[in-house]
């Protein structure tokens, strides 16, 4: 899985568009190879990124969990501890 791609599911607060949409584009990007797409292959880049985000915010309306919501902040902290440990303090 791309590292850049967080997971959306269960946080409070809820996902937004914006981050759903980002990870869309991360998605995209790594399917196609491309950072940025030439013009001849932006319309249907831009195409993919609008459906990956559509398919996915119906993905994750559409879950259910009896677990509660993690928050945002402490996870963030558990991942750059992680990070930390796995490639050392920079």
């Amino acid at each position: 899985m791309c590292r850049n791609i967080k997971t959306l599911f269960n946080f409070e607060p809820p996902v937004t568009e914006d981050e759903v949409r980002a990870a869309s584009l991360q998605f995209v990007r790594k399917l196609s190879g491309f950072n940025k797409p030439s013009k001849a292959n932006e319309a249907a880049f831009d195409a993919a990124v609008d459906e990956v985000a559509a398919v996915a915010s119906k993905l994750l309306y559409a879950l259910e969990t009896n677990a509660p919501p993690r928050n945002r902040e402490e996870e963030a902290v558990k991942a750059r501890a992680r990070s930390a440990q796995r490639f050392g303090a920079r």
